[in-house]
């Protein structure tokens, strides 16, 4: 078994096993489900963090990126991953994390980490994406400083419209899983 199918079969597992839960519940779209994610239990634990951090590098290791980040919450400890796994692997990345709101104090940034350039790129990361929503306002924030995102990425996909809704702002999102591979209905 090649070493990124082991690594994502291991991943799933993490995920099924800590992260993922049948219970009625909603969503920050606000819409109601049966069954949640909760990946920061995943990304939180040494092992999901490595995973999920080697997995991605690998997904966008041929694509061009001066940068990699994403809206807080969901992107923080995925970002700190990336970040020592890419120095480790002599491809050093920067990293930034996108707040709801620019801070009112300090120097007022609402994306956090070394400057970003107008025009560099970059790809946006998040845990789930279902409706877009996070990926959406990360486009917005970093179009603000000139930066336009054509690549997103996150762990699993809901398949509940983010492909589409992020497909009108001409960015393609990437999933590690799709929700079928996690949620048996």
């Amino acid at each position: 078994m090649d070493t990124l199918k082991k690594d994502k079969e291991e991943l799933k597992e993490i995920i099924i096993n800590q992260g993922y839960f049948r219970e009625k519940i909603i969503l920050s779209s606000g819409k109601e489900s049966d069954y949640y994610i909760d990946a920061r239990r995943v990304t939180l634990s040494p092992q999901g963090a490595y995973l999920t951090a080697k997995i991605m590098l690998e997904m966008a290791k041929d694509w061009k990126i001066d940068a990699i980040g994403g809206p807080t919450l969901g992107a923080d400890p995925i970002v700190g991953a990336i970040s020592v796994l890419s120095l480790q692997a002599k491809r050093p990345l920067n990293t930034f994390i996108i707040r709801k709101a620019a801070k009112s104090h300090g120097r007022q940034k609402q994306i956090e980490g070394p400057d970003l350039k107008p025009g560099a790129n970059v790809v946006i990361i998040d845990d789930v994406a279902t409706t877009g929503k996070a990926f959406l306002e990360s486009i917005t924030a970093l179009a603000d400083i000139g930066i336009k995102a054509d690549k997103a990425l996150c762990i699993v996909d809901r398949n509940d419209g983010a492909q589409a809704a992020l497909k009108e702002k001409g960015c393609s999102l990437y999933s590690i899983f799709n929700i079928s591979e996690i949620h048996k209905p």
